[in-house]
């Protein structure tokens, strides 16, 4: 279409048509179709936005200064045109700068996140080692301000288990003898110690629970209640002797033989060691724990209950099976990632949408005569166009007149300042 004209209208469609002369090449070179396929990408990725950019505020441009004959205030527009420029110039080589600083932000933020999942992963491991420990630890903070005597009821229970399975072994020869004996038949050790274990235990536990009622008894000075019970705990010291700690004497006197000649023991001195033995360890248990540990479980089988609100408001707030430090070491991982991620992706959106925006400036200030967006953008809340659009639309709105004023009464302030006045 030039070529067809000649002289002065050549000269001013050339200036008004001048993108033409160039934009064809410019946009097959940012395409590189024929280049090979990672020079091709390159110029994709680098040039061909900016090139577009360009192209577009060249063809504005003219538009804009033609426009600028009609508009009140044209320098101030032809200083915003040139202003627009200078933005799209920085808006390219921020573009291309911003590569350079995505790859280093990726590569810290890469870095960081190996350290955090390495921490994480050590954490956890140590979080699963030390956890049986942590449990250990709270347990024992909950014993030891516990007002229910955890330790003594263990050791007591601990105890009669003890005592029912060493009397269990020393007694399972005679029983298996005296059972032969009445049904016959040769019974196996095997299926006599189990039930004679719990027969045990249960013997054990009486006999606790025996001495328990008889202290209680003494402490209130229940004179009947004494007598009666101090007759049936001399019954069960007769038991026991009788047929427990009298066997476990019995198997002790081949080693005191070993000692002397001719050794023969008695049935006096049997039973009277028998009972020291009964009275030490009897006396030796209850002052330990069997004081404490026994009333416990007595009210537990008689259906009395515990107290534990007391216990409880004290060691609630121990009963973690993770630590604090590693909940706040994840909560301070998880705000690092979030930041990271954020600043990553603020320098990967942010160098091509300010190339974008600065050609909507230029179409914005075709249009309206003002900017859409302030350039440099900073953060991804740089993007908010609310406010920038609001402006536009109100200056382009017409004014209404002939709008009815209300008339409010003045508020006492007012009516103040015009008294004054």
């Amino acid at each position: 279409m030039l070529n067809d004209n000649s002289g002065l209208v050549k000269m001013i469609l050339s200036i008004l048509l001048f993108p033409t002369f160039f934009q064809e090449a410019f946009l097959l070179f940012a395409w590189g179709a024929q280049d090979p396929f990672w020079v091709m990408m390159s110029k994709r990725f680098f040039l061909l936005i900016p090139i577009s950019a360009i192209i577009l505020a060249c063809w504005l441009s003219v538009a804009c200064f033609l426009s600028a004959v009609i508009r009140p205030n044209r320098q101030e527009y032809v200083k915003n045109i040139f202003i627009t420029w200078w933005d799209l110039g920085k808006a390219i080589a921020t573009f291309w700068g911003g590569f350079i600083k995505f790859v280093f932000t990726f590569s810290v933020a890469t870095i960081g996140f190996i350290r955090v999942a390495a921490i994480a992963v050590w954490s956890l491991i140590q979080e699963f080692v030390l956890m049986p420990f942590r449990l250990l630890g709270n347990m024992g903070r909950s014993v030891a301000t516990s007002s229910i005597p955890w330790i003594a009821v263990v050791l007591t229970l601990f105890w009669c288990l003890i005592e029912a399975v060493i009397f269990t072994y020393v007694t399972t020869p005679l029983v298996v003898d005296t059972f032969s004996n009445i049904t016959g038949d040769n019974l196996t050790e095997t299926a006599i110690r189990i039930p004679l274990f719990i027969f045990l235990l249960f013997v054990v536990l009486g006999s606790y629970a025996v001495l328990s009622t008889f202290v209680d008894s003494i402490s209130e000075k229940r004179v009947s209640t004494i007598v009666g019970i101090g007759v049936i705990e001399v019954v069960v010291l007769f038991v026991e002797v009788v047929f427990l700690y009298r066997e476990f004497v019995d198997a002790l006197v081949p080693w005191f033989a070993q000692y002397s000649n001719n050794f023969e023991l008695g049935i006096f001195w049997t039973l009277a060691i028998s009972t020291f033995v009964w009275f030490g360890i009897r006396s030796l248990s209850w002052f330990l724990f069997a004081a404490h540990g026994t009333p416990t479980i007595m009210k537990v089988i008689q259906g009395r209950g515990l107290q534990l609100a007391q216990a409880h408001e004290h060691t609630a707030v121990h009963h973690k099976s993770i630590s604090s430090e590693f909940i706040n070491r994840i909560k301070a991982d998880m705000l690092w990632v979030e930041q990271t991620g954020e600043a990553l992706l603020t320098a990967l959106i942010l160098p091509p949408l300010q190339i974008v925006a600065a050609a909507i400036n230029f179409c914005t200030l075709l249009l309206s005569g003002n900017h859409l967006f302030d350039l440099p953008f900073q953060t991804l809340d740089d993007l908010q166009v609310y406010s920038a659009t609001r402006e536009i639309q109100a200056d382009s709105e017409p004014l209404v007149v002939d709008q009815p004023v209300r008339h409010s009464q003045p508020s006492f302030g007012e009516f103040q300042n015009v008294k004054t006045q």
